[in-house]
């Protein structure tokens, strides 16, 4: 089946951990044997041709560099991944540099950026994507849109209305700790006098609220202000593993009114509770894409139906096999999602929702 990855970190994996993403992945794992300098070394998931392989065609795709203030604590930020860069003007030349190398693949046929209706429904066409029976042909690359994950880069407004002119289509306002638009994971508070002019900004050229991320107080305040389209790319369910980088039942109830898509991520520590990073392991653990099941189902029950539920995987998203379902060795494996729904009763339709349909019918909404 066709599917539609809403959360990967595509241009971080290629120009800070220095992955040729284009390769098969059992060359980037084996480049990376003697490395040591991050914990996921030798152990990544994702690469172009593992999504072509396991049929996942379009992707949301992301530019991060974050911004931290001299002397900024990220509580619960994982070591192996930079804290933030010491400028917004640097952090602002980091994602011109992580869009640089899409541009890279798009020259090369690797990829293919989908900015509007008529790309998109071109993009689902060369993939045969209402048929699961038919195979895409071996030259056809990965469509992505292009989304901001944490807004710290965007300088100025004029910068967004430049970001927006190369193709970026969401934006999630902050990431970890505080932010200079709104507050992330383990902070609190609002949104900043310069995030309602952003989100304001947004709403005036059509780019996607991605509310991942966002801290309770901002959350709110976000979905009070913001008038346009909303998912969450990459977000799983506090009610079954508690902390506050998931959403609460309220929150998911909130986004289902909205029109909004969910989409589960794979990491472990998001998954099942009480995992421990960087002692726990997967086979020990147990925790496996079933978990992931769970989630997802859990958002259907709240909403009474299949239409608000999708796969934001976060793959390589600065972890791999070490914490990622130990029945995943590759993205390839978003595959087995198709038979695991099955498996809960779910309908072929239904199915086909999760993994792609629900994702694609926000974009169409979006972009109409």
């Amino acid at each position: 089946m066709f599917i539609f990855d809403a959360h990967l970190d595509l241009g971080m994996n290629a120009l800070e951990w220095n992955r040729d993403l284009a390769q098969p992945i059992e060359a980037i794992r084996a480049a990376e044997d003697e490395l040591t300098d991050k914990v996921d070394r030798g152990m990544g998931t994702v690469a172009l041709p593992e999504m072509r392989r396991g049929r996942v065609g379009l992707c949301v795709a992301t530019m991060l560099a974050r911004y931290t203030r001299p002397g900024e604590q990220l509580p619960g930020w994982p070591k192996n991944l930079v804290a933030g860069w010491r400028s917004p003007e640097i952090a602002w030349s980091v994602t011109q540099g992580q869009l640089s190398w899409y541009r890279a693949m798009e020259a090369a046929g690797e990829m293919k950026q989908i900015v509007d209706l008529p790309g998109l429904d071109q993009h689902l066409s060369r993939w045969h994507a209402d048929d699961a029976n038919a195979a895409p042909p071996a030259d056809a690359p990965i469509g992505y849109i292009l989304s901001l994950e944490g807004a710290d880069s965007i300088r100025s407004l004029d910068h967004l209305e430049a970001a927006y002119a190369q193709g970026l289509r969401a934006i999630g306002p902050a990431h970890y700790g505080p932010g200079r638009y709104a507050q992330g994971t383990n902070a609190t508070g609002g949104l900043t006098p310069e995030g309602r002019e952003l989100l304001r900004a947004m709403d005036e050229l059509g780019i996607i609220l991605d509310a991942t991320h966002l801290c309770d107080d901002s959350f709110w305040e976000a979905l009070d202000l913001f008038q346009g389209p909303v998912w969450a790319s990459h977000n799983n369910c506090r009610a079954l593993v508690p902390g506050v980088r998931q959403f609460g039942d309220e929150q998911l109830r909130a986004l289902i009114e909205r029109g909004a898509v969910i989409g589960a991520v794979l990491d472990a520590w998001m998954l099942i509770p009480d995992w421990v990073r960087g002692q726990s392991t997967p086979d020990e653990s147990g925790v496996s894409l079933a978990h992931a099941v769970d989630h997802i189902d859990h958002i259907c029950q709240l909403a009474g139906n299949a239409n608000h539920c999708g796969i934001g995987s976060d793959l390589d998203g600065g972890f791999g096999r070490e914490q990622s379902p130990r029945d995943l060795d590759t993205i390839a494996d978003l595959a087995k999602f198709t038979k695991l729904l099955e498996q809960r009763g779910y309908s072929t339709a239904d199915v086909e929702r999760i993994m792609h349909g629900n994702w694609i019918a926000l974009l169409r909404r979006a972009w109409s």
